[in-house]
């Protein structure tokens, strides 16, 4: 839709994660030219006449952009003399430099899409969940028991949601794949963005974000357990942040300002990798991991995530804490309206599991003054197979009607 409607559309998104295949797969763009920068040929036709790239033609893809965003003003020119006729896609794994210099020479011009790794729903190709929609509507599923084939949750948490892990059986393989991604993402893609003095210290950080997934950010403790300073810890935050590995979920708070002095939690985009470099490798050890329960946590709310970034206007992920200890693990925000979600890793849930639910529904009220954020409904999302109604607002929902099954 947004080719259509738009002259340039980048798709950014982690590496492996299927922007390529996509692009030159998948319709429309299966039909529309297709270059990348890993071609050292096309990277000479576009240093030399990048306007020939698209000559003849009103469609194209210019895969890994991030290798040469000189051609951003040449694209800008094309857009703007074409009247309309010229469409543009380009895709690459995104960096601050490429995203600031996409933003500053595309700016009007371009819409922007975040490519994530697969749901399970995905996986099993079923058609995609309306229950998110739903929830921000006010409507609540009616009681009942739901048969949903989720299967053993820890093999699917251990292998990762990567499109390339699909057809790997073997927990061994999924290792070794997981080994390879993250050499690669060191020593090719990290060296391409930025110097790093040591890979050897970035590792060590990425493996301490990864023991500490779905906690508060304490930057000043990873630098500490890490031997590394704070300003360096933060650089490499956000490296990994531009790269789509890890993300820093906010909080949530009724002023916009307020939500950026407040400490984020760690999350990673794909759990596999959280849970490969926190140093589990099979599912008897995974089990018993102290971590568990945040590396659950990251896996829904990538679900839930995926769910989001599909509406219309997009809704956008937070947490919610008070200063006594009272929780929500996920707030998804979409204009004024809020859905709150508590999630639980036991198949059996309680009216005690509401007590922060509750909480933040009476927070934010629903049809309360205009203009402020309104807590539509409230859900635990848990393992068991029976919808229930926990408060007027509240629901508790099988895990596998978030997930799409």
């Amino acid at each position: 839709n947004a080719v259509r409607e738009h002259p340039v559309v980048v798709l950014t998104g982690a590496r492996q994660v299927g922007k390529s295949t996509l692009l030159r797969r998948a319709a429309p763009f299966a039909e529309w030219r297709y270059y990348t920068f890993d071609d050292y040929d096309v990277l000479r036709q576009a240093e030399t006449a990048p306007q020939s790239l698209w000559a003849g033609t009103s469609q194209i893809v210019l895969d890994e952009v991030q290798k040469f965003p000189a051609i951003l003003p040449a694209i800008k020119r094309a857009v703007d003399t074409s009247r309309g006729r010229l469409r543009f896609v380009l895709s690459g794994s995104a960096n601050l430099l490429l995203m600031q210099k996409v933003s500053e020479t595309l700016a009007g011009r371009a819409v922007y899409f975040v490519l994530q790794p697969m749901t399970l729903g995905e996986m099993r190709q079923r058609p995609l969940p309306t229950i998110l929609t739903d929830l921000l509507a006010g409507k609540l599923p009616p009681e009942g028991q739901v048969s949903h084939p989720l299967g053993d949750l820890l093999p699917l948490m251990l292998r990762g949601l990567m499109p390339a892990l699909l057809h790997l059986t073997e927990p061994t393989a999924w290792i070794e794949w997981w080994e390879g991604y993250i050499a690669t993402y060191l020593e090719r893609d990290l060296r391409q963005i930025s110097q790093i003095d040591s890979l050897a210290d970035f590792h060590r950080v990425m493996e301490l974000l990864a023991l500490r997934t779905g906690q508060l950010l304490n930057q000043s403790e990873i630098a500490r357990d890490a031997q590394i300073s704070q300003p360096t810890i933060h650089r490499y935050l956000n490296l990994l942040e531009a790269t789509y590995l890890f993300q820093r979920v906010p909080a949530f708070t009724a002023s916009r300002t307020t939500r950026l002095l407040k400490s984020p939690k760690v999350q990673w985009t794909d759990p596999g990798l959280a849970i490969h470099l926190a140093g589990y490798f099979d599912v008897a050890t995974l089990a018993t991991a102290r971590e568990l329960g945040g590396f659950f946590e990251t896996w829904v709310l990538h679900h839930l995530k995926v769910l989001a970034e599909l509406l219309v206007p997009r809704g956008r992920l937070y947490f919610w804490r008070t200063l006594t200890g009272k929780k929500v693990d996920v707030v998804v925000e979409q204009g004024q309206r809020l859905v709150a979600f508590e999630i639980k890793m036991s198949d059996t849930v309680t009216f005690a599991d509401t007590e922060g639910l509750r909480l933040f529904l009476n927070e934010y009220p629903f049809e309360a003054t205009r203009g402020k954020p309104q807590a539509v409904s409230g859900v635990v999302i848990y393992g068991g197979h029976a919808i229930r109604r926990l408060d007027e607002r509240i629901v508790a929902l099988p895990l596998g009607i978030v997930l799409g099954l």
